[in-house]
């Protein structure tokens, strides 16, 4: 983790060029401390030691020696020595810390890498000392509501939310900063729930009453904010691998996926319930009641990669399986399900029978296509039956028609020259028949032929004025009676091993589902349905787990369970282990509606804490705020730099839905693939201002703006961006042309709002861009930059304003909240 130093994010810059450096320079110092542990956590403590030093040899696939650490019966068990590696409650008898502990390199283990440190030795032997437990991981128990704690601090508690965060506080004799100022606050719920900034006069208005009241109008409204569903759409959309090209080297594009993330948009907005949500995803098209919307739900299944061109026709297509069940799996259950397609589960208790249990599950589920044919398999046809009934009467019409003029046409073509007869084998066909073929025809044929060409030019107006044909990406094609399932040995399909039927995984204790026979007349094998009910089913030991952690993780800056994508065994244990039960409960209690939940961690103290570390004490207990003893700062995201630039300029084109957009490339940016800018396509300046959520994601060629700040691989789930600070944000901010063009408007929208003083246009730029008034140091800074730059640079003052404006949206007071 890191720990903020310098937290500048003013104009304190001597010139133009200087402006960026507060990104670049932006420094940070290694925090190594952790808060006081009580006793010994097998889950935190223990298991992740075992694994990373003992497992290659001692772990589920090895037990040499026989000695083998993966439950507490094998470890407390003889080997082959005689000694046992664990003798409960007796650490000096355990030949694992012997072994550890040993100065002897040719005993000491582990025999290759880095030996214990004696801190890992320390836990080692307390741990024996406690018993040796090897309880059951935290996330693999069944899910039960905890009782809210009883705290001293009871003023603070607005939610059950900072009773379970002040429980830990004071355990750890600790209390939370001050709240957060009132601008700080309304900024932070704009982007947090919109991705968008306040404008002006919404920051003065909750300045002027930060009621509590007033607070929890605000919530609801923004909660209720069609820009809701943008913004919190694009944190799904990273989950399912969101893209809407094949990758590989021709990186073809999949149509109408788009349609696919106005259906997250639509879903999120209405408050769907998850467990819907989650099942129209899953098994859209074996719901009882099918419609458009669950129908579109099924692009889940067609967003990740796909090779058109295979080595390996059978492994590609086991790749297919693996990419669906690995973003199943990590999505939707925080399990690495995929780890187990070669081999048992290194570390969790996922078998590799359970992982192709899960391949059965979607064995109905067509390849996306075929090298041929992208279309069949992949885009389910919604044209009202009446308009197709229309086209395809015409359609066979324009064909009768043709051919009969052919026919003609060959009659009259057999009396011409050589010369001319050859040209109509090639490209000058039609020259030669308008030019010569009434001379070649008796008066009959040419009468036919004119009143057919004549027709065929109405039928093809008629065809082109018809409503354009209406696709859905998603499972189109489903085989209702899929092959059998076979363990394949290694994960290689030409080795099949023992037959496998649907299932769940061990691990959660479930029943197995009863799939009835798919009938005649079945278009699907309605495995998914059993599949779907089991993920959304009360009694689901991760679902509402992983959901909620993911909730917490967007409005608080990291999940109570730092792992979102992977709850098992090799991940920290959670931080609020008891608040991330709760909050799971309360999700199923309120029929899984997700509002629910952010609207009870915005309204909590917890949420509106002061980010600023003015605790010396725990900063020094707790530097990596796991407690939550402060609020999280943290950079705006790629889409939210473009999103704010376009809103604070005032050309954000707030319209929604509808066929992605093409940002502006630079041919350099285009060259990067292997036939550059192939499908790259032009939008009108209207469309360019739509917010980044609408952008085409062609996978070989994502738009620098979102690229250069941690845009996220798509060809996975992604559970987390990363976040970092490198050059290319700062030559896109400043010398990028998008930067550019959007300064220069912005500067001219000012100057022509009415007629004003420099003073008065350099106080309203900063109050639009920062969302607070002008200090008397930023006016101060303003003037001098102006003046450097008419002097040194010989800019106009017009010129000059362009640049300060620039400036303004290069400052981390614009890049970054709080």
């Amino acid at each position: 983790m890191i720990c903020p130093v310098n937290r500048s994010a003013s104009l304190q810059i001597g010139s133009f060029l200087q402006a960026f450096t507060l990104l670049s320079t932006f420094s940070f110092s290694v925090c190594s401390q952790e808060p006081v542990k009580k006793g010994v956590d097998f889950s935190r403590d223990i298991r992740p030691l075992l694994a990373k030093h003992c497992y290659a040899c001692h772990g589920p696939d090895k037990s040499e020696g026989g000695v083998k650490l993966t439950d507490f019966a094998a470890a407390t068990s003889i080997a082959e020595s005689g000694s046992k590696a664990l003798v409960p409650h007796k650490p000096e008898e355990s030949a694992i810390v012997a072994r550890v502990a040993s100065i002897n390199e040719a005993e000491r283990m582990p025999p290759e890498g880095k030996p214990l440190t004696a801190r890992e030795i320390e836990l080692l032997r307390q741990w024996i000392s406690e018993g040796g437990e090897f309880k059951q991981h935290w996330a693999f128990l069944p899910l039960k509501r905890p009782a809210v704690p009883k705290v001293e601090h009871t003023d603070w508690v607005r939610t059950p939310i900072d009773a379970f965060i002040m429980k830990d506080l004071e355990q750890s004799e600790l209390l939370p900063v001050e709240p957060a100022a009132a601008r700080e606050l309304v900024r932070r719920l704009y982007f947090n729930i919109l991705g968008l900034p306040p404008t002006v006069e919404e920051v003065e208005s909750f300045v002027r009453d930060p009621s509590e009241q007033a607070y929890e109008t605000l919530v609801d409204r923004l909660l209720a904010h069609p820009a809701f569903g943008e913004r919190w759409g694009r944190h799904w959309l990273d989950l399912v691998r969101y893209a809407e090209t094949n990758s590989y080297e021709r990186d073809g594009t999949k149509p109408n996926a788009w349609k696919y993330r106005d259906y997250v948009i639509r879903s999120l907005n209405a408050d769907k319930p998850y467990s819907q949500f989650l099942s129209e995803q899953i098994a859209g098209d074996e719901l009882e009641n099918v419609t458009r919307e669950t129908l579109t739900a099924t692009g889940f299944y067609r967003l990740g990669i796909w090779d058109d061109e295979p080595v390996d026709s059978e492994q590609a297509r086991f790749d297919e399986y693996d990419d669906i069940v690995s973003t199943t799996g990590q999505a939707f259950l925080g399990l690495t399900l995929n780890c187990a397609r070669c081999h048992d589960h290194k570390i969790d208790p996922i078998l590799q029978k359970d992982y192709y249990q899960m391949v059965a599950f979607f064995r109905d589920v067509s390849s996306y296509g075929t090298r041929k044919d992208e279309q069949t398999n992949s885009q389910i046809d919604m044209t009202p039956r009446s308009l197709n009934d229309e086209s395809s009467s015409l359609n066979k019409e324009l064909q009768k028609l043709e051919k009969e003029m052919r026919e003609i046409e060959e009659r009259g073509i057999v009396k011409m020259s050589a010369e001319d007869q050859r040209a109509t084998e090639g490209g000058g066909r039609g020259k030669v028949i308008r030019e010569k073929l009434k001379e070649h025809l008796d008066q009959a044929d040419w009468a036919a032929w004119t009143q057919r060409r004549d027709r065929v030019k109405d039928l093809r107006d008629e065809i082109k004025k018809l409503p354009l044909r209406d696709s859905i990406l998603g499972l189109a094609v489903c085989d209702p009676r899929p092959p059998t399932t076979h363990l394949l040995a290694r994960g290689n399909p030409a080795a099949p091993g023992a037959e496998v039927q649907p299932d769940f995984p061990k691990l959660f204790g479930s029943a197995s589902p009863i799939i009835p026979l798919a009938t005649q007349d079945a278009k699907s094998a309605g495995r998914r349905k059993a599949l779907a009910s089991w993920l959304v089913a009360d009694d689901n030991r991760l679902t509402a787990r992983v959901i909620v952690n993911r909730l917490w993780q967007h409005h608080f800056g990291r999940g109570l369970h730092k792992s979102p994508n992977n709850f098992g065994q090799m991940g920290e244990p959670p931080t609020h282990p008891e608040l991330l039960d709760w909050l799971a409960t309360e999700l199923i209690r309120n029929n899984w509606n997700m509002k629910s939940i952010h609207r009870i961690m915005l309204l909590s103290s917890t949420y509106r804490m002061s980010s600023h570390a003015t605790s010396d004490k725990a900063l020094a207990i707790d530097p990596s705020n796991n407690l939550f003893w402060r609020f999280n700062m943290r950079r705006l995201s790629a889409e939210e730099i473009r999103d704010r630039v376009l809103a604070t300029t005032g050309r954000l084109n707030s319209s929604m839905f509808g066929p992605s957009i093409y940002p502006k490339l630079a041919d350099d940016v285009k060259a990067s693939q292997s036939v550059p800018g192939k499908g790259w396509q032009d939008s009108s300046e209207s469309e360019l201002s739509k917010r980044s959520i609408y952008i085409h994601i062609k996978r070989s060629l994502i738009p620098p703006e979102l690229s250069n700040f941690d845009f996220p691989e798509t060809d996975s789930s992604c559970e987390a961006r990363f976040l970092t600070t490198q050059p290319g944000q700062a030559l896109g901010m400043l010398n990028g042309a998008f930067m550019q063009d959007q300064a220069k408007a912005w500067s001219e929208r000012l100057r022509s709002s009415s007629p004003r003083s420099n003073q008065e246009l350099w106080g309203r730029a900063i109050e639009v861009a920062w969302g607070r008034p002008a200090s008397d140091q930023d006016i101060g800074f303003a003037k001098q930059l102006t003046e450097k730059l008419k002097a040194s640079h010989k800019l106009t003052e017009e010129q000059a304003m362009d640049y300060f404006c620039l400036v303004l949206m290069n400052a981390n007071e614009f890049l970054y909240l709080d």
